[in-house]
């Protein structure tokens, strides 16, 4: 599995757009160029039409405006196709006005690429990616399939990673940091 450090592997998935466009039916490609100069989070979930999974992508699609604050785009990927990634929109109450593109990783490369694949189920585990501008991975963690996680959690790693300071257990923006 990539860790921290590591460059995040070049991609190039076909997504259902967030926002309104994405119940359009009308897909777009998006890849490791996409939103060039921005901080990148790409979290992965096992698959579509499950039950932990939804209650994840709302939760960060909720925060997608707090990312954009921070100069940061948030992907969801998963191995379903773009068709399903759109039924599960379509019908799935919570998903429709989802701010965030849902990816559609089939072939399995990204899941791969980046050493997230659940080995026995076939499917991502709940893995969370903060990419730098550079491409570079700055945290990463992976929860077991049936633990979700708390996207919030990722805003605070991110205020801490942006900030260049050293920042203690617990530590929130705002909040004074280490000075050594």
């Amino acid at each position: 599995m990539l860790t921290v450090g590591d460059k995040f592997p070049s991609f190039d998935l076909t997504a259902v757009p967030g926002g309104p466009e994405g119940l359009k039916g009308e897909f777009v490609q998006i890849s490791d160029k996409s939103d060039a100069g921005k901080w990148k989070i790409v979290f992965f979930w096992p698959k579509d039409f499950t039950f932990v999974c939804p209650t994840e992508i709302v939760a960060f699609g909720k925060l997608a405006k707090d990312f954009a604050d921070r100069d940061a785009v948030v992907y969801g990927v998963s191995i379903d196709s773009e068709f399903v990634h759109l039924n599960w929109r379509l019908h799935h109450e919570d998903l429709k006005g989802l701010q965030i593109p849902m990816l559609a990783d089939i072939k399995r490369e990204l899941t791969e690429g980046t050493g997230v694949m659940a080995k026995d189920a076939g499917v991502a585990l709940r893995a969370t990616f903060v990419v730098d501008p550079q491409g570079i991975i700055r945290h990463v963690s992976v929860n077991d399939l049936s633990v979700g996680r708390n996207p919030q959690e990722i805003v605070r790693i991110l205020d801490g990673l942006q900030s260049d300071e050293l920042c203690p257990c617990n530590w929130k923006q705002g909040d004074d940091f280490i000075k050594v």
